[in-house]
């Protein structure tokens, strides 16, 4: 059976003693917010990917332009 708790969104399962959040545009908005922070750390894990492959080019391109310099 559940009991509406005073003055909040939650309702407390008298058989098990939990208490149960009925805020359903919280919660969506919350898995929102986590969706949104979760592709915003791979969009930085991937940009980060990429600069560290374009420092790897350019140290190779010094590198031949220096054997060029020196033939």
């Amino acid at each position: 059976m559940l009991v509406q708790v005073e003055d909040t969104k939650f309702v407390r399962d008298t058989n098990s003693r939990a208490l149960i959040n009925q805020d359903y545009a919280a919660r969506d908005e919350y898995y929102s917010k986590v969706k949104m922070v979760t592709a915003n750390k791979n969009e930085i894990n991937k940009l980060n990917d990429d600069v560290l492959g374009l420092k790897s080019e350019i140290t190779e391109i010094k590198e031949l332009l220096k054997q060029l310099l020196t033939k």
